[in-house]
C-alpha cells in the first residue's frame, strides 16, 4: 500500500492537554499504543522524560526540533523517540526505511540530523515488506492522533497530564515540554 502525503508542519500549534487526546482515545492508550510502536531511541534509555515524536527525514521542521533538542537530550534528561514517517517527499519513505533498516537505527537516525544539510541519510532501493508494515502503522497512528504533519509530539507532563504539540515548539514551549535543561 502507498504512503498518503501528508503535508509538513508550517506553524507551531500550542501543545494541549489530555482531553484533546482523549477525543482520539483515551490517554493511557495512546500512550501504550506510542510505546509499542516502531520507534528510534534518540537519547539514553534511561533519562526520566520520554518524548515521542513523529517525523520524517525530510523535515526540515523535525531537523530543528532534533537540534533543539540537543541539550536536553545529551544531558540525560530527555529521551526521544522518534517515530518515523515517509510523508514530505517522495524518497522520504525509502529515508525512513534505510534508519528503521540499518544495523543500528538511533546511529542512522543521528546521521541522517547532521547529514541534514548535505541531503541526510541515502535512501534505501527497496523497502522490506516488515520495514512497509512499520511505516504504515506509525503514519496511521500519527493520522489517529490528529497530527496532519511533523513533527507531531506527544509526551506525559510532570504533572502526568499528556501532552501533545503541532510543529516546532517555539518561543519558551520546548522548555514547558522538556522541562529544565
Amino acid at each position: 500500500m502507498a504512503m498518503a502525503t501528508v503535508a509538513s508542519a508550517t506553524e507551531e500549534v500550542r501543545p494541549v492537554d489530555a482531553p484533546a487526546i482523549r477525543g482520539h482515545a483515551a490517554a493511557d492508550t495512546v500512550m501504550r499504543n506510542l510505546s509499542e510502536a516502531t520507534w528510534v531511541l534518540d537519547g539514553k534509555p534511561s533519562a526520566p522524560r520520554i518524548i515521542y515524536a513523529f517525523t520524517d527525514p525530510n523535515c526540515p521542521y523535525c531537523h530543528d526540533f532534533w537540534q533543539a533538542a540537543r541539550p536536553w537530550v545529551e544531558s540525560g534528561k530527555v529521551q526521544i523517540r522518534t517515530l518515523l514517517v515517509g510523508v514530505i517527499r517522495e524518497d522520504s519513505p525509502n529515508k525512513a526505511a534505510a534508519i528503521l533498516g540499518a544495523s543500528d537505527p538511533s546511529a542512522a537516525l543521528t546521521r541522517n540530523e547532521t547529514t541534514f544539510a548535505q541531503g541526510g541519510i541515502d535512501p534505501v532501493e527497496t523497502i522490506t515488506p516488515r520495514v512497509q508494515q512499520q511505516l504504515e502503522r506509525n503514519q496511521a497512528l500519527m493520522l489517529s492522533l490528529g497530527f496532519r504533519g511533523t513533527p507531531g509530539i506527544v509526551i506525559v507532563d510532570a504533572d502526568g497530564k499528556s501532552v501533545k504539540a503541532n510543529g516546532l515548539p517555539r518561543d519558551g514551549k520546548l522548555e514547558a515540554l522538556f522541562g529544565p535543561q
